[in-house]
């Protein structure tokens, strides 16, 4: 029997236009610093149809998995178009997308991923860096081409099913909730930690041997091989538009060896205490556009990656050509992060009118020895923040070292990380921990970062350690206490038209190590 289609009426607006490149994009191009071929839309044939055409039942409780796989077929089998969902709370297992398939949720609707672990079959894929055994994402799409997201509506993970939480990290409803659903709780410290199974407990305790899990170990683990929420893989043309991304197992959005992609007015949502909670990883893709989207979650936010030491570099595929603009972040480890998976390069990136709140790390720059890569072309304008815990901007090449690391300079190798040819201007940070601190390694200065026309208010001046061709111009660093600037182990760095303050008789310049090359002035 022929399956009515969805009302025509409805269809327009939520079927996308099949031009190559939407000029509503186009002023992100003016005055680029990097040349950037267009980012085109997918092409999504104007076909219209609704979950509620192929039996969907929306009464909370209905698993509804076969439905969209059924929707998502037939549309496919057609050469592809909208699938609509309506109004209503759709509670289903994962989703696969197909090509030239825009799934679009009207401004009512919530998609409820079943935290139930064994409707998620086991997947090899790549995680952190590395490719392990995994829970199947709950929703998911390999080399697919034309494929959109769209719509006002809710897609929720169930996450704080799947994720280990303190007692101290809730109020006391939230964790009344949370324990009546079962779950094992265990000391912790002065409080109490809820885990979802004795499988997580036990898979947890065995995490450093992941990688060389077997299926069946892995099988057995359940929860505690938490997937991330949207995992897309060497697609082209993709586009996420509108719809808030919430509570996801692990990181909410992964793309990972994409080309040509849009996430354009987003919202991405998880608890502050979600471990593992990041926003947005964009891996080893290229020609991708981030705009007007929020985000509220529970570790980095919009964070650029490229796989991790020698498997990453094996790979080689750096993530290239990258515009953010006018997006804001609300909670998140980092508002813009890069790294610390970075070792197929990141190149070409642009960062603009940005607003950052309350975030752990405002600019973030990380690394360790062993990744390899080079981060290089950031140019990073417009952005403000306040009530940064930590540093407001931060390059660290010594992320998870607690500190220097072992004694002595190893030489440079595939596995050293370099940053390096980085522009920051017309910054404004109240309030932060620490105004900056560049952290570089002796054997690869952090080289050619250039920071302007920007104001740093914090409890902590600056610190610039292990760097070389700096150039701070007309830039003000005023702390609560200590000097505004430490420069330690620094060639060739040039100050001018800046204002470091410090309280009264602090010294507001302090120099330590080695330096060479500083010249002051106005």
């Amino acid at each position: 029997m022929r399956l009515p289609m969805f009302l025509a009426a409805l269809a327009v607006g939520t079927t996308l236009s099949v031009a190559a490149v939407d000029p509503a994009y186009a002023p992100y191009y003016e005055n680029l610093p990097f040349e950037m071929p267009e980012v085109p839309t997918p092409s999504i044939p104007d076909r219209t149809v609704s979950l509620t055409d192929f039996g969907a039942v929306c009464d909370g409780v209905t698993l509804n998995t076969e439905v969209f796989a059924k929707a998502i077929d037939h549309l496919s089998g057609q050469g592809g178009g909208t699938l609509h969902v309506p109004d209503g709370v759709w509670v289903t297992g994962p989703i696969e997308l197909k090509s030239n398939i825009n799934l679009n949720l009207s401004e009512g609707a919530i998609i409820s991923f079943d935290p139930n672990p064994d409707l998620y079959p086991m997947r090899r894929v790549i995680y952190e860096g590395f490719e392990a055994w995994r829970r199947q994402s709950p929703i998911t799409g390999t080399g697919l081409e034309n494929v959109a997201i769209t719509g006002k509506g809710i897609i929720d993970g169930n996450g704080n099913r799947w994720r280990p939480v303190k007692k101290t990290q809730m109020t006391k409803d939230e964790w009344t909730n949370l324990t009546a659903k079962g779950g094992v709780i265990r000391p912790s410290g002065d409080t109490e930690e809820w885990f979802p199974s004795e499988a997580f407990l036990e898979g947890k305790k065995n995490g450093n041997r992941r990688r060389e899990y077997t299926k069946e170990e892995a099988d057995s683990y359940k929860q505690y091989l938490r997937p991330v929420m949207l995992h897309l893989v060497q697609c082209k043309n993709v586009m996420l538009k509108g719809v808030t991304f919430q509570n996801s197992p692990a990181w909410n959005l992964h793309p990972l060896m994409c080309e040509n992609l849009i996430l354009d007015g987003v919202n991405v949502r998880n608890p502050y205490f979600s471990h593992n909670g990041d926003g947005m990883d964009i891996e080893s893709c290229r020609n991708v556009i981030i705009c007007r989207s929020t985000l509220d979650v529970g570790d980095d936010a919009i964070c650029i990656k490229s796989g991790k030491d020698e498997e990453g570099r094996k790979r080689g595929i750096p993530t290239e050509n990258v515009i953010v603009r006018d997006c804001r972040v609300f909670h998140g480890h980092g508002g813009f992060v890069v790294g610390s998976e970075m070792s197929g390069g990141v190149n070409n990136i642009s960062v603009e009118n940005c607003q950052f709140t309350g975030t752990d790390v405002g600019l973030r720059f990380k690394s360790t020895r062993g990744r390899g890569g080079v981060v290089k072309n950031i140019f990073i304008n417009n952005i403000s923040m306040v009530d940064i815990t930590g540093d407001a901007i931060t390059f660290d090449l010594y992320y998870w070292t607690f500190g220097k690391g072992p004694q002595g300079v190893p030489p440079v190798d595939e596995g050293t990380p370099q940053f390096k040819d980085i522009t920051i201007s017309n910054v404004t940070a109240l309030n932060s921990g620490k105004a900056l601190k560049f952290n570089g390694i002796p054997e690869m200065p952090i080289e050619n970062i250039t920071v302007s026309n920007s104001i740093f208010t914090a409890r902590e001046g600056g610190l610039l350690s292990e760097s070389k061709n700096i150039l701070f111009n007309d830039v003000l660093i005023r702390p609560d206490s200590g000097p505004a600037m430490t420069i330690n182990n620094v060639s060739d760095a040039t100050f001018t038209l800046c204002r470091f303050i410090s309280p009264d008789g602090e010294q507001p310049v302090v120099y330590t190590g080695d330096n060479k090359g500083i010249k002051m002035g106005r």
